[in-house]
């Protein structure tokens, strides 16, 4: 009887830790059904990606996915009627309204990287930003090698001043860097001929080529010198309701619907202003959404 009690008793921490878990792992999805609400964390200004529109209702291509992952909750929880509620986010404030349970999906332009996936989980990429460079058309310029002896600015303060430096140092370029106040003044100088091209996230540079007066004298060019992948964001360590979010993601490529998404943001004239990206879809985006993973190189 004594060891009987021994037993039970060592055993009832394990099975409380069992009970804890796959509570843990229902909340999401018990909560959302509890309170017939899904809330959506998103951006101000992540243009083309969550932003506000002129009648202050938050647009874009990451919104338009997590309204496809709302429609999977109504069809799984068999609620014919689920409430959208919308939390604006600052790069700050995303992964703590997350942590905290203030949001249950965050939909903007986050990367999923290893020191954040200590804190929340991510699902399957729909975006891939890398490091390029906009020059001038008539410019000759097509990659890096190109740009031996060029002036080259960058944005003050961003990561691409030390990938420049490293990819000078590894081809020798003798590169002439400039650095600007922020990303409209970086663009004015190639606008201006002060600079011959400028390297920033190449979603950043077709949005920047889009709200000029001619995008055609502009061009996007070189092999990436790095790469961001943009996914939506989830609580950590709730296996049911990542599954759910993964499969619809998984389901939305292999239908082609993240396809007919990109074409609407990224390659047609998009609002406030009617701006088009006119931006290819990138051979990473293509091959993830062929093979849908959640898997991303660190």
């Amino acid at each position: 009887m004594k060891v009987l009690n021994w037993v039970v008793r060592a055993s009832l921490p394990c099975a409380l830790a069992l009970c804890s878990t796959l509570s843990s792992a229902a909340d999401t999805l018990a909560h959302i059904k509890e309170t017939q609400t899904v809330t959506i964390a998103h951006r101000e200004a992540s243009f083309p990606f969550s932003y506000y529109n002129d009648d202050k209702k938050p647009v874009g291509y990451s919104l338009d996915i997590c309204l496809k992952l709302v429609d999977a909750l109504k069809k799984e929880l068999k609620l014919p009627q689920l409430n959208v509620a919308y939390l604006a986010v600052t790069p700050s404030t995303r992964i703590p309204a997350i942590v905290d349970g203030k949001a249950d999906l965050e939909c903007g332009s986050t990367t999923n990287n290893a020191e954040r996936r200590k804190q929340v989980s991510f699902t399957i990429p729909h975006f891939f930003a890398t490091a390029r460079m906009i020059v001038r058309a008539d410019s000759g310029i097509k990659n890096w090698t190109d740009l031996k002896d060029k002036k080259v600015v960058t944005t003050k303060g961003t990561t691409t001043v030390k990938l420049l430096n490293d990819r000078d140092k590894v081809r020798g370029l003798s590169l002439k860097l400039l650095e600007g106040n922020d990303h409209n003044e970086s663009f004015g100088m190639v606008e201006n001929q002060q600079a011959d091209a400028f390297t920033m996230d190449d979603v950043l540079l077709y949005g920047l080529r889009a709200n000029t007066k001619d995008p055609a004298k502009f061009v996007v060019v070189g092999d990436p010198l790095s790469t961001e992948p943009y996914a939506v964001m989830l609580r950590k360590d709730d296996p049911a309701f990542k599954s759910l979010i993964d499969r619809e993601m998984a389901r939305l490529m292999n239908d082609g619907e993240i396809n007919k998404l990109y074409d609407k943001w990224f390659r047609k004239p998009v609002p406030p202003k009617g701006a088009n990206l006119n931006m290819p879809m990138g051979f990473l985006l293509r091959d993830n959404i062929r093979f849908p993973s959640d898997k991303v190189a660190d």
